[in-house]
């Protein structure tokens, strides 16, 4: 079954929980992106806890998915009230006053993009709980992994920060990729990913695939907006230059140096 009826439980949720958009545009895709997964988490847990076929794995995928929206909405939010040039950041990238009918449209979006993007857990509880254990199990160790890298990289990124202001962050996670952080992202839904792939059936394959592409095609277009700020940022400093010749922009070790074309740096 491609839409099982916890699927509408889920967009409610979803919907719900990303509304906080309406507040302020920008939540959609941040805090309202961390409580619509942590959410969703809960809500598969809870749902498998009354029908009493909640396995230790999937309880694992559920708990690994409220850690990762509590982390990553909370991370953002204090990240917000505590930096005012993140503050800046969000006001240049939101500009104008949105149109309702737009934030209307972006909200329904939005919250069906996150059910999808966890399609492979709830699959698992809507159709086979007990089935392909060790596929879950792998893909649970890759999204720990996922945030773990994650948060280490926002960690490492506020310390360099305060630091130094004016450079961008270029050691520990940074000296491998440019954007640990996304890095970090790919390799949390990578493991979402896989830890269903046990268990998908016919469409449901569509549904994974196209969740796990939007968030790498997200995240590979994050890291390119994030070179051409750093470039006009920090294109005059000899030490940057030569540290984006040498680290790749967002895989570790695979020599991809630039997202967009050399001939704008330092513009």
């Amino acid at each position: 079954m491609v839409f099982p009826p916890l699927t509408w439980v889920l967009l409610i949720v979803s919907a719900a929980l990303c509304a906080i958009g309406f507040y302020k545009f920008v939540y959609f895709m941040s805090v309202g992106y961390g409580l619509a997964v942590a959410g969703i988490g809960v809500t598969i847990a809870v749902i498998g806890l009354v029908r009493g076929d909640l396995t230790v794995v999937m309880a694992v995928l559920c708990l690994l998915l409220l850690l990762y929206g509590i982390r990553l909405g909370g991370f953002l939010l204090i990240r917000e009230i505590r930096s005012a040039a993140y503050r800046k950041t969000l006001q240049a990238q939101t500009g104008k006053p949105v149109p309702f009918p737009v934030m209307l449209v972006m909200w329904i979006f939005m919250a069906v993009l996150y059910v999808v993007q966890t399609s492979p857990v709830w699959y698992r509880e809507a159709t086979a709980p007990d089935g392909g254990q060790i596929t879950a199990w792998i893909g649970a160790v890759i999204m720990a992994a996922g945030i773990f890298l994650e948060a280490l990289a926002d960690k490492q990124k506020s310390d360099a920060k305060k630091k130094d202001p004016g450079r961008p962050a270029m050691e520990g996670l940074y000296k491998f990729s440019r954007c640990p952080n996304y890095f970090g992202e790919i390799t949390f839904w990578t493991g979402v990913f896989v830890s269903g792939t046990g268990i998908l059936q016919g469409w449901q394959w569509l549904i994974a695939v196209l969740g796990y592409i939007t968030i790498f095609f997200i995240m590979v277009s994050g890291a390119q907006r994030l070179e051409k700020r750093q470039n006009k940022n920090y294109g005059d400093l000899p030490e940057y230059r030569a540290y984006v010749e040498k680290t790749p922009i967002l895989f570790p070790f695979i020599p991809v140096y630039h997202l967009v074309k050399e001939e704008k740096a330092g513009k």
